[in-house]
C-alpha cells in the first residue's frame, strides 16, 4: 500500500482538536513469550485509521499504524494499564502502556472503533434510521397530495391509549441485564440504563429517566424500574430507547447527561462509557404473551452484539409468586440473577384514584421499585412526590381574612366616639399604622393573584417579600408497598421547609424569642397605654368575634318567631323560640367576664372632661375583691391589676343593660307559652262551634300572637343592640391599648407571626386531606378523629446554631399555633373541591369538601359537622455540623425545652386516647403497652441530652404511625436533610413491617437516594436541584468542620475566613 509521506507529514502536523484522541503512551514490539523491546515514550495522535507515533508533541511523525484487519487484546503481565494490537498480517504485537488505568480504557475503546469496518458498520445504521423516518413521515407528506375534503376526513393522527386502571401510571416495567461486553478483558463493569422516549407525534428523542448505577457484575438486575405517571403522553406507537452505560467511577458520577444535548452520547473520558443501545415499541411489550421482551444490545454503529436486555411489564396489582431461591447477593461483586416472574390475575385498584385529590395534587413524580425480601420473594415500591396546589390556595384565603379582620378592626376603633386628647391621638397613630399593615396585606394578595407556574415554592425564592407568606417545597411523599404475602401498605410524610419569616430574617433571633421579649417590654411601659396581659386581649378578640356571630343569627331567628306567629303556626314557633333561646344565652354567657366591666370604665374615663391622676387600669377578675379594700389608698394601687373608682360611673349600670337581654328573652317565652296554652284550649273548643265561627277565631287569635309578640322582640333587639354598642366600644378599646403600646413592633410582631402560621397551615391542611382520603374505609380512624382528634407529628432538623436557631424558634411558635385550627368536613355542592376557611387570628376552621359519595362514608358524627380537633408536636433534632458547633460551643437549651414541652402534649394525646378509645377499635395497632413502652423510651432519650440522639425522631415517628397520625419531616429548605430522613424512614419501614432482604437495605437505599434515578426533571420542578448556585450551605468553606473541631485555634482562623468570604460575595 502506497502512501504519500508529505501529505501524512503535514496530517500529523494538524492542531489538536483536528485528532479523534492523543495522548502519551510508552510503545514498543512484541517479541517472542510476550517479551518487550525496551518500551519508550511516544506521543500518539489518532486520526480516522491512521495512528501516528511522534518522539514528543513538536516533532515530525516517526511511523504510522494503519488500524486495519487487527484487534486489540489485553496484556497479561500488566491488564490495568496497558494493551497489544495484533496485525491479521502477522506483524510483530504492538505494545501500547498507558499512565493510568483509565487512560488505558479510554485508548481502548478509541483504537478499537477507528477501522473502516467500524465506518463501514455506523453508515449502514444510520441508513437504517433513515429509512424508519422516512416510514413513519410518509403518511404526514402523503397527506400534503390528499384533496382537503380527504385531509379533513382523516382528521389529527390517532394513536392507540394504553389500557389501565383509572388514576393509576400508565405504564410500568423493570429493566435487567444479560453477558454486557467489556471494551476491555476482565474488565467489571458499572453499569446503569438511561431511558429515553421517541414521541410518535414528534419524533424528537426524549430523556425520561435512569436506573440506579450496578457495580460489579455483567449480568446486572436493576432495582429501580420505569414508571409513566397517568397525564404522560404514551401510546402504543411510543418507543422507547434504552441505552446502557459503563461508569468508570461511580463516586464522580452524576447527572450531567441531562444537559447533553439529546442527539448526542456521552464522551467517554468523562467518567462514563457507551456499551450499547436497543429500540422498542410500546405495544410490544404491552401485547406480548408473556409481558416480556429480551432486546439485542448493539454498539452506535449496530454492527456489535454487546448482550442483552430483559423488559418486563409490571403490574402494582400482581402478585409475583415465583419461586426466587436462586436470588444471591455476593457483598463484592453485587451480583443478582434475574428472576423469572409468575404474576395472578388478580388487581387492586389504586388507593390515591379519588376525584377530590386531583384538586390538591399535581405533577405527580413518579420511581418504582423492587426489592427482595427476607423470604426470597418480591415486594414492589412505588414512590410518589407530588406538589400541592394548597401552598398558593390556603396562603390567599388566609391573607384574605386577615384584611376583612383588620378592616373590621379599625372600623371599630373609629368607632368608639369621642375620646380625650391624649387617647384621640393614640388611635390617631394606631390607625395609621394599622391602615399601612393592611395596605401590605392587600399587595400581597394582588401579587399572588398574578402568581402562574410552579404549585411550590423553590428554596432560592423563601427570600421573596411576595412569596414569604408561601410554604417552602411543599410536598407530598408517599410510598405504597405491594408485598406477596402482605396487604398493601400506604406510608405518607409531608415534606416541607420549615415555617418561618426568611424575608424579616433572624438577627433578633425568632418568634420565641421575640415575643418574650415584647411582652416583658409590654409590662414595663410607662402610663401612656393600659397595659392588658395576653390572655385578656385574647378574650376581648373572643368576644367581638362571638358578638359578631351571634348577633345576626339572633336577629333571623326573632324575625323567624314572628314569621311563625303570623302565620299561627305552633310547631313551628317552638323551634323558633328554642332556637332564639340558645343563641340568646350563648350571647348573654360572652358578657359574664369581669373584662367587659373593666373595659367600660376605664373606656368613661378615656372620655372628654374626665380627668384622673393616672389613667384606668384593668383589674383581673380574680383581684378585684381584695383590691377594693385598698381604692382609699393610691400608693397600694398596683399599676397592672386595679382600675381607679370614678364618682359619677354607675358601675351597676352594665349589669342592668346586660341583664335587660335576660329579662327580654324571659318576657318572650313567658308569652308564647301563653299564647300555646290558649291555642290549646281553643282547639279543645273547636268541635263544639261550628266550622265558620272556628276559622274567624283562628285568623282573629293570629292576628293576636303578632301583635302580641313583637313589641316584646323589639325590646329584646334593642336591649341587645345596646349591649353590643357597649360591650364592642370597651372591647376595641382593649384592642387599642394592646397596639398603642408597641407600636410598630406590635403590628410587625403580628405580621411574622401570620407569615410562619401561614406556612404551617397550609402544610397541615395538606396533611389533613391525604390522611383523610386514605382512612375513609377505616372506620377505627374515623371515630378516632372525631372522638379524640388528629395527631399531627412534625420531625424537625434544624440545628440551634446561627440563624438556624431563629427558624426554629419560628417554626415552633408556628405549630404550637395549629392548636386553634379546628377541621370539619362537608358534602361538596360543586366540582370545586379545594378547602374553605372561615375563622379569626385565634379561631381558625377548615371546611374539607368531599364528593357525596365518600361524604356518605364518615359517622354521623362528622356528617352533623362535629369540628375535629388537632395535637401537633415538634420534635426537632439538628444533624448537620453547624448542630456540632451549637453542642460544643454553644447552647441546646431551645432544642430541649421544644421537645419537653412537645412530649408532654404527646402524653396528654396518648392518656385521651387510651381513656376515650376501646382497645379493640384499632385492631392493626400493637398492644397497648408497647405504645407505653415507646413513650416511656422516648422519655428517657429526650432526659438523656445526648449528642445528635436521632433515636427521639425514630420513636416520634414510630409513635404518630401506631396512633394514624399524619407525619411531617422539615428542614430549612426541605431538601438535602429531610430526603435522606425520608428515605432512610422508609427502608426501614420496609425492613421491619415487609421483611426486606437484610443483605438488600444499603442497596435499597442508594437506589432511593440516587438522583441519576430522577430522570429529566427540570431545575424548577426538582427542589433537590433548583437554584444550585443559590443553596450551597455557607458551612462548606475550606474546611470540614471535623477537622477545624480537634483544635479551637484553627476553628478561629475557619470562622475568620469564612466570614471575609461572605463579606467579599454580598459587597
Amino acid at each position: 500500500m502506497r502512501f504519500n509521506a508529505k501529505d501524512l507529514a503535514l496530517l500529523a502536523r494538524q492542531p489538536s482538536g483536528c485528532f479523534d484522541k492523543e495522548g502519551e503512551l510508552k510503545i514498543c514490539r512484541v517479541v517472542r513469550d510476550e517479551k518487550l523491546i525496551e518500551p519508550r515514550e511516544r506521543w500518539c495522535r489518532l486520526k480516522g485509521n491512521l495512528l501516528f507515533l511522534m518522539k514528543n508533541k513538536s516533532s515530525e511523525a516517526s511511523e504510522v499504524v494503519i488500524l486495519e484487519r487487527c484487534w486489540i487484546v489485553e496484556f497479561r503481565s500488566k491488564p490495568d494499564v496497558s494493551i497489544v494490537l495484533k496485525f491479521q498480517s502477522g506483524e510483530p504485537d504492538l505494545y501500547l502502556e498507558a499512565a493510568s488505568k483509565t487512560d488505558c480504557e479510554s485508548w481502548a475503546v478509541a483504537l478499537g472503533e477507528a477501522n473502516s469496518e467500524g465506518l463501514q458498520n455506523k453508515i449502514q445504521q444510520l441508513r437504517r434510521l433513515i429509512m424508519e423516518i422516512k416510514e413513519e413521515r410518509s403518511s404526514d407528506e402523503a397527506r400534503k397530495f390528499l384533496p382537503s375534503s380527504q385531509v379533513d376526513s382523516l382528521g389529527e393522527p390517532q394513536f392507540t391509549s394504553i389500557q389501565r386502571i383509572a388514576n393509576e401510571p400508565k405504564l410500568e416495567f423493570s429493566l435487567a441485564c444479560k453477558d454486557l461486553v467489556a471494551a476491555t478483558r476482565d474488565r467489571k463493569l458499572n453499569t446503569f440504563i438511561q431511558v429515553s422516549v421517541v414521541h410518535p407525534a414528534e419524533h424528537i428523542l426524549t430523556r425520561y429517566s435512569s436506573t440506579e448505577i450496578v457495580e460489579g457484575t455483567k449480568d446486572p438486575l436493576f432495582l429501580t424500574g420505569v414508571t409513566f405517571p397517568p397525564e404522560y403522553p404514551i401510546y402504543e406507537e411510543t418507543k422507547i430507547k434504552l441505552t446502557v452505560y459503563d461508569v468508570k467511577d461511580k463516586s464522580q458520577d452524576t447527572v450531567r447527561t441531562s444537559v447533553l444535548p439529546d442527539h448526542k452520547e456521552p464522551r467517554a473520558d468523562i467518567g462514563r462509557s457507551f456499551l450499547g443501545c436497543t429500540t422498542f415499541r410500546v405495544a410490544d411489550l404491552v401485547k406480548s404473551k408473556e409481558q416480556q421482551l429480551t432486546l439485542t444490545l448493539r454498539t452506535s454503529d449496530g454492527g456489535k452484539t454487546v448482550g442483552t436486555i430483559e423488559v418486563n411489564l409490571v403490574k402494582m396489582g400482581e402478585l409475583e409468586d415465583g419461586e426466587t431461591d436462586h436470588v444471591t447477593t455476593d457483598a463484592q461483586d453485587q451480583k443478582c440473577a434475574l428472576v423469572h416472574e409468575c404474576t395472578a390475575t388478580e388487581g387492586i385498584s389504586g388507593k390515591d384514584s379519588l376525584p377530590s385529590l386531583s384538586a390538591v395534587l399535581k405533577n405527580p413524580i413518579c420511581k418504582l421499585y423492587r426489592f427482595p425480601t427476607s423470604d426470597n420473594k418480591w415486594m414492589r415500591i412505588r414512590e410518589q412526590m407530588a406538589e400541592t396546589t394548597l401552598s398558593f390556595h390556603v396562603p390567599k384565603e388566609l391573607i384574605n381574612l386577615h384584611i376583612k379582620e383588620d378592616m373590621r378592626r379599625n372600623q371599630e376603633l373609629k368607632d368608639l366616639g369621642e375620646l380625650a386628647p391624649h387617647w384621640d391621638n393614640m388611635r390617631k397613630s394606631v390607625i395609621a399604622h394599622c391602615d399601612q399593615m393592611l395596605s401590605m396585606y392587600q399587595d400581597t394578595l394582588a401579587e399572588l393573584g398574578k402568581h402562574t407556574g410552579s404549585s411550590f415554592k423553590s428554596s432560592c425564592s423563601k427570600g421573596e417579600k411576595t412569596l414569604e407568606f408561601i410554604p417552602i417545597n411543599l410536598h407530598l411523599q408517599r410510598m405504597h408497598v405491594h408485598s406477596p404475602r402482605l396487604k398493601d401498605a400506604l406510608y405518607d410524610v409531608i415534606t416541607v421547609g420549615a415555617p418561618a419569616a426568611h424575608f424579616q430574617g433572624f438577627k433578633n433571633g425568632g418568634l420565641r424569642k421575640l415575643l418574650s421579649k415584647f411582652e416583658a417590654e409590654r409590662r414595663n411601659t410607662g402610663y401612656q397605654c393600659i397595659y392588658y396581659s395576653p390572655e385578656n386581649t385574647a378574650k376581648a378578640k373572643e368576644v367581638l368575634s362571638n358578638i359578631n356571630h351571634l348577633q345576626p343569627l339572633i336577629s333571623s331567628h326573632a324575625d323567624l318567631l314572628l314569621s311563625s306567629a303570623s302565620q299561627h303556626s305552633p310547631d313551628s314557633l317552638k323551634n323558633s323560640l328554642k332556637m332564639l333561646s340558645e343563641k340568646t344565652e350563648l350571647f348573654v354567657h360572652a358578657f359574664k367576664d369581669q373584662l367587659v366591666r373593666s373595659a367600660l370604665l376605664a373606656l368613661y374615663t378615656a372620655r372628654p372632661g374626665c380627668v384622673l391622676k393616672k389613667p384606668a387600669m384593668p383589674r383581673n377578675s380574680a383581684e378585684e375583691g381584695s383590691d377594693l379594700q385598698h381604692q382609699d389608698h393610691p400608693s397600694q394601687i398596683k399599676r397592672q391589676d386595679s382600675i381607679p373608682h370614678h364618682s359619677e360611673y354607675d358601675e351597676e349600670e352594665w349589669d342592668r343593660v346586660w341583664a335587660n337581654v335576660g329579662k327580654s328573652l324571659n318576657c318572650v317565652i313567658a308569652m308564647v307559652d301563653r299564647l300555646l296554652e290558649k291555642d290549646n284550649v281553643s282547639s279543645t273548643k273547636e268541635g263544639e262551634n261550628d266550622p265558620s265561627a272556628a276559622d274567624c277565631k283562628v285568623f282573629h287569635t293570629g292576628g293576636d300572637w303578632y301583635e302580641q309578640l313583637y313589641p316584646l322582640v323589639i325590646t329584646l333587639k334593642d336591649c341587645m343592640e345596646e349591649v353590643v354598642t357597649r360591650a364592642k366600644q370597651s372591647m376595641a378599646f382593649v384592642l387599642l391599648q394592646e397596639l398603642a403600646c408597641g407600636l410598630p413592633q406590635c403590628l410587625m410582631l403580628t405580621l411574622r407571626r401570620d407569615i410562619v402560621f401561614s406556612q404551617a397551615l397550609a402544610g397541615l391542611v395538606c396533611g389533613f386531606i391525604i390522611k383523610l382520603h386514605a382512612g375513609l374505609h377505616d372506620q377505627g380512624f374515623l371515630q378516632q378523629l372525631h372522638t379524640v382528634g388528629l395527631l399531627v407529628q412534625y420531625e424537625g432538623l434544624l440545628s440551634t446554631y446561627s440563624e438556624e436557631a431563629g427558624m426554629l424558634e419560628d417554626m415552633a411558635v408556628g405549630i404550637s399555633d395549629l392548636q386553634k385550627v379546628m377541621f370539619k368536613v362537608i358534602e361538596a355542592k360543586s366540582e370545586d373541591f379545594l378547602p374553605i376557611i372561615t375563622g379569626r387570628r385565634e379561631h381558625y376552621v377548615i371546611e374539607v369538601q368531599l364528593p357525596a359519595k365518600m361524604f356518605e362514608l364518615l359517622p354521623q358524627e362528622i356528617k352533623e359537622g362535629k369540628l375535629l380537633r388537632m395535637y401537633p408536636v415538634l420534635f426537632n433534632v439538628g444533624i448537620n455540623e453547624q448542630q456540632t458547633l451549637a453542642e460544643r460551643f454553644g447552647d441546646t437549651t431551645l432544642q430541649e425545652n421544644i421537645n419537653q414541652e412537645n412530649l408532654e402534649l404527646l402524653k396528654e394525646y396518648y392518656k385521651l386516647f387510651t381513656e376515650k378509645m376501646p382497645p379493640d377499635c384499632l385492631p392493626h395497632f400493637q398492644e397497648q403497652n408497647d405504645l407505653k413502652g415507646l413513650l416511656e423510651n422516648l422519655h428517657q432519650n429526650i432526659q438523656a441530652k445526648k449528642r445528635k440522639n436521632v433515636e427521639i425522631m425514630w420513636l416520634a415517628a414510630t409513635i404518630c404511625r401506631k396512633l394514624n397520625g399524619v407525619r411531617f419531616t422539615c428542614c430549612k429548605s426541605a431538601k438535602d436533610r429531610t430526603s435522606m430522613s425520608v428515605t432512610l424512614e422508609q427502608c426501614s419501614i420496609l425492613r421491619d413491617e415487609h421483611q426486606l432482604h437484610k443483605d438488600f437495605f444499603i442497596r435499597a437505599l442508594d437506589c432511593m437516594r440516587s438522583r441519576q434515578t430522577q430522570g429529566a426533571l427540570n431545575e424548577s420542578d426538582d427542589p433537590e436541584t433548583g437554584c444550585l448556585a443559590d443553596n450551597k450551605p455557607t458551612s462548606r468553606h475550606f474546611y470540614p468542620v471535623a477537622l477545624l473541631l480537634v483544635s479551637s485555634h484553627l476553628l478561629v482562623v475557619w470562622l475568620i475566613l469564612s466570614l471575609a468570604l461572605l463579606l467579599a460575595k454580598y459587597q
